[in-house]
This record gives C-alpha cells, structure tokens and sequence, in this order.
C-alpha cells in the first residue's frame, strides 16, 4: 500500500483519530497505539466526559505516543476566531498543521465554506499547512484549492451521527473531479465497512473520532478501523473489476468436453 502524501510529507497510515471522549486515558492510549494513525487530532478547548480538564498528563501522552498532532479549531464560527485558536495550537503544539473548522450551523455542525475559504486564505499565508473541514460541495471545495489548500477534508454526514455516506453521489463526483487532490473523509462514518467503501472509491484517508470514542469497545474498534482503511486502500490500487449487468463465466469454454445444445 502505498503512503499517503499531505504537503509534500509522506505518512505511512491513511487512517487519523480524534483524541476526544475516550472513557478514560488508557483507553484513548491503547486506541491509538492499536491503530497508529498518521495524525491525531487535539483541541485547545477540550475537556474529557468526566469533565476534568486535560493538563500536562494530557500532554505528556500525546507526546509519549510519538504520533504526529494535528490541532484543530473545533467550536470556532468566525474568521477571526478561527484564526486565533489557529494561531494559538500552533504556539502550543509547536506545529504549522491545522485542522480548520468554521461552523456554521450549531444543529448539523455544518461548515460555513463562504467563511471557510477567507480563513483558510489568512491561514495559508501565514505559512499554516491547512487541511479544511467541508462538505462534498465541489465548486466551494475548488475555491478552498484557489486559496492555497492542498488537501481537503470532506464530511460523509453531520460530526458523531455515525450515518456513513450520505450523499453519495456528490462525493464521487468529487473524487472523479479533484482526481489529484488529497481529500479526506472527515466525520460521519460510524461502521469500518464505511471506511472500507470510501477507500475503495479511492479517497485518501479517512479521520475519525466518535466511531471509536464512543463504541463500546474502543481499542477493538480502533483495529477494526486500520484494518477495513487498509483493506479499502490495498483494494483500490488493486483495480477491482467493473460492475456488469450481464453473468460472464469465470472459466473458459473452449474444450468442454460435452456440448449443450440450445434446443431441447
């Protein structure tokens, strides 16, 4: 399986995990060393279900891991807002990625991609290599190609409902489309089966958090996700058959040794 390339650097897993509402610390580190991820994604402004604020016990996990973090702006729902927390995980994580979220709609979490692309535009110039939250909207996702992403990261339904893909169509139009740009799966999935399918589309990655955070086991479902990611992955470089409508047999006919008439 080959790696996968985001700006230029090359990661050896096409699979990303949140680190949010995991049970309890040990679950959440045993889920990302099960599954090694290419990056895991951190907030400023998380704080853990039993309501304790994540300090340098927090830090010091992530960093004992030795997994690349991607901060994000998770709960932003304004240029500026987006920006400065933008600005602030780069101080605190010392890194330029940022996962860029701009909310506009509290009830479906969806993105505002009129102020999505401003932001990633300040961004990018700023020197951040910037991996947008969006949806499948192909014309808004080649406006945020116009101002300076080099990857995208596309919904396949509303953060934490675990639907899997909910319009299909418009996310295969925007791989047949964007055939050279990184795009990532973000949010939605709730089934490895749906990573699966995403990746045999032939999506580069795909991120998640709820679908593992949340499940009932969690380090279990982290290998289940690696697993079905790279099956997906292995399936597409592979080039599956096409569909048929009509049966074409498997073996050949030439030489059998008794003929079948057509008439009876």
């Amino acid at each position: 399986m080959s790696n996968l390339s985001l700006y230029n650097q090359a990661f050896p897993s096409r699979l990303l995990l949140g680190t949010a509402a995991y049970p309890i610390a040990e679950i959440l580190r045993r889920s990302i060393e099960t599954a090694r991820p290419a990056m895991i994604t951190v907030s400023l402004r998380r704080q853990s279900t039993a309501g304790e604020t994540h300090g340098q016990g927090f830090w010091n996990l992530l960093q004992d891991l030795n997994i690349p973090i991607l901060p994000n702006t998770a709960g932003c729902q304004s240029v500026q807002e987006a920006v400065t927390t933008a600005q602030m995980a780069r101080e605190v994580f010392e890194t330029d990625w940022i996962k860029l979220e701009l909310i506009g709609d509290d009830d479906t979490l969806q993105p505002d991609v009129f102020q999505l692309v401003e932001a990633a535009r300040i961004l990018i110039g700023d020197g951040f290599k910037v991996l947008p939250y969006c949806t499948e909207d192909l014309i808004a996702c080649r406006r945020l190609l116009d101002a300076g992403c080099q990857a995208l990261m596309p919904w396949a339904a509303p953060i934490g409902t675990g639907l899997g893909v909910v319009h299909e169509y418009a996310l295969k139009v925007l791989r047949e489309r964007l055939p050279d740009t990184p795009l990532i799966i973000d949010a939605g999935l709730g089934l490895p089966s749906q990573a699966a399918q995403v990746m045999e589309w032939g999506f580069d990655a795909v991120l998640l958090n709820t679908a593992v955070s949340r499940s009932g086991h969690p380090v279990d479902m982290a290998r289940a996700f690696a697993a079905a990611t790279e099956a997906g992955r292995l399936a597409f470089e592979a080039e599956p058959v096409q569909p048929r409508t009509q049966a074409q047999a498997s073996t050949p006919t030439v030489g059998q040794p008794f003929w079948h008439s057509a008439e009876y």
